[in-house]
């Protein structure tokens, strides 16, 4: 008796194991991890298409002093921060810093965005991967704004979560320079 009815559960329970198993490794996003483990290495290893749709590596930037920032068209004091971050970026782009806009948004919306405001750094879309990227970076909030200061070396220098100033950067963008 036992066994006439531990077979037809059995079945069901392996049919159930194979289908979940194959629907989760089916629809699972392959990312690609770098073989250096360092926070930043995923950032640097990956392309975002730009505000005009065009795939850039952000590798470019590896070696430079990195001011990243996470935000979307729809957040608020991502919007009203972006002036003072075009300033920096202007003011410093001589000096080895270069600042990074990298969207949470689709690229219909980042497009529009950059037609009505532009800015003087460049903007990417990445989507749902910048959520991804933000907490290796160490967005454990899942915050936007958020902004990471990466050293030429790789490593980062400070974090900061909500609205930041450009007087905020500059304190720590001061020290890294030579």
């Amino acid at each position: 008796m036992l066994n006439k009815l531990t077979s037809p559960i059995g079945s069901i329970l392996s049919f159930i194991v194979i289908t979940v198993s194959a629907f989760y490794f089916s629809t699972e996003k392959a990312v690609v991890r770098p073989v250096d483990d360092s926070p930043t290495a995923a950032l640097f290893a990956s392309i975002f298409p730009d505000e005009n749709g065009e795939p850039q590596a952000l590798s470019q930037w590896q070696g430079k002093i990195v001011v990243l920032n996470f935000w979307a068209t729809w957040c608020g004091p991502c919007r009203e921060e972006m002036p003072e971050l075009s300033t920096l970026h202007s003011e410093y782009k001589d000096k080895n810093v270069v600042v990074l806009g990298i969207a949470l948004d689709e690229m219909g919306a980042i497009k529009a965005f950059a037609a009505e405001t532009p800015v003087s750094y460049p903007l990417f879309s990445a989507e749902e991967y910048g959520g991804e990227l933000a907490a290796n970076l160490g967005n454990d909030k899942s915050a936007l704004p958020y902004t990471v200061i990466i050293k030429p070396d790789g490593t980062i220098a400070n974090t900061y979560f909500g609205r930041i100033s450009k007087v905020l950067l500059e304190e720590t963008l001061l020290k890294l320079l030579p």
